[in-house]
């Protein structure tokens, strides 16, 4: 009798686990904005979107260069006349949006900057950037949290002025934070000394950020028109005049939930964007990798013959002599105080802007 043969059981693999791969961070879309005007602001403007082209080729967002229109608050034209400069800048894809300035002017036009923001889209997240400003790296990199606002730790301790038997950091700071019904406790540096200028919030404006143009806009707007027109008393021997965009800028932030965001403004102020402010100071003190990215940004003939019509820009950059200026200082040896660079530069003839 044959024996019955059983049929043979298979033994089923086991199926090789499914690594997951980690998904890459979204890169937010925002626009940028600065302020373009006629004078030495709109040749910077063209250097800023020069090397935003060149070193951010990919770049989705807008490029918005408002241009505030001649009205009651100017006493001259401060829109673009050089119509190379118009042309050149939407050649590299910027756009020229108008503005109106209502509440101030060229009694203190570092308010363009606050009034610009009426223009860009509602609801869109936005980067401002003072014009002398290059970028330098990927902008894609910076981790912006655009419900998170932060603007320039690039900063000295210019504002307030301690006046003898006048009162102290505490007592003007707090002032204010109290005028605009602020928390001004959680403002505060705790890591540095009372009365110590970087205990209290305090950026440089030459960048910030956020969600919504509008909603920063009108709080920034109505934050620095009632410090000009109702400052508290504690104010009374503080000078406004240029000071007033980076007093109000800290409790703007602080109003929307920003504030200290070093993981942003360490990258914005030493690696994916240069403000140079003026540029004998760029070649005295940037690193040789800024110097490269504003030579070969401007290189093209077409930008040249445009950019060549500024004084400064001709001779630092077309005639190199910023080179000159740069042969001038060990850039790991800088005098602390700019001032001592200023100087020297004047003293060989080269200061320009």
């Amino acid at each position: 009798m044959a024996k019955s043969s059983k049929p043979k059981t298979k033994t089923a693999k086991p199926k090789p686990k499914k690594t997951k791969v980690p998904a890459k961070p979204k890169t937010q879309s925002f626009n940028i904005m600065m302020v373009g005007q006629g004078g030495r602001l709109q040749f910077e403007a063209m250097l800023q979107v020069a090397t935003l082209r060149h070193t951010n080729p990919d770049f989705k967002g807008r490029v918005i260069i408002a241009e505030p229109q001649n009205n009651h608050r100017w006493d001259a034209d401060p829109r673009m006349a050089n119509n190379d400069v118009r042309e050149a800048l939407v050649a590299l894809g910027a756009e020229i949006v108008p503005f109106e300035n209502q509440i101030f002017g060229c009694g203190y036009p570092y308010g363009n900057k606050i009034e610009a923001l009426q223009v860009l889209p509602e609801g869109e997240p936005f980067l401002f950037l003072d014009t002398d400003t290059l970028i330098t790296g990927d902008l894609s990199k910076v981790p912006f949290d655009f419900d998170r606002p932060t603007a320039s730790m690039k900063r000295e301790n210019t504002w307030p002025q301690q006046e003898l038997y006048g009162p102290g950091y505490n007592q003007i700071w707090g002032s204010l934070y109290h005028k605009f019904g602020l928390d001004f406790e959680s403002s505060l540096d705790t890591s540095y000394p009372d009365e110590y200028w970087r205990r209290y919030l305090y950026f440089n404006a030459g960048f910030f950020y956020f969600r919504c143009p509008k909603e920063f806009g009108d709080r920034f707007l109505e934050y620095a028109r009632l410090i000009r027109d109702e400052p508290p008393e504690e104010l009374v021997c503080q000078e406004m005049k240029p000071w007033l965009d980076q007093v109000a800028l800290p409790l703007t932030i602080h109003s929307f939930g920003g504030g200290r965001v070093p993981e942003v403004s360490d990258m914005m102020d030493h690696e994916v964007t240069c403000h140079y402010r003026v540029l004998p100071l760029l070649y005295a003190r940037e690193r040789d990798e800024v110097v490269r990215i504003l030579e070969e940004a401007a290189a093209p003939n077409k930008l040249k013959k445009v950019l060549k019509q500024y004084e400064p820009i001709r001779r630092m950059v077309y005639q190199r002599k910023g080179h000159k200026v740069r042969e001038m200082f060990d850039r790991e040896k800088l005098p602390r105080r700019e001032q001592a660079i200023r100087n020297q530069i004047k003293r060989a003839k080269l200061w320009m802007r």
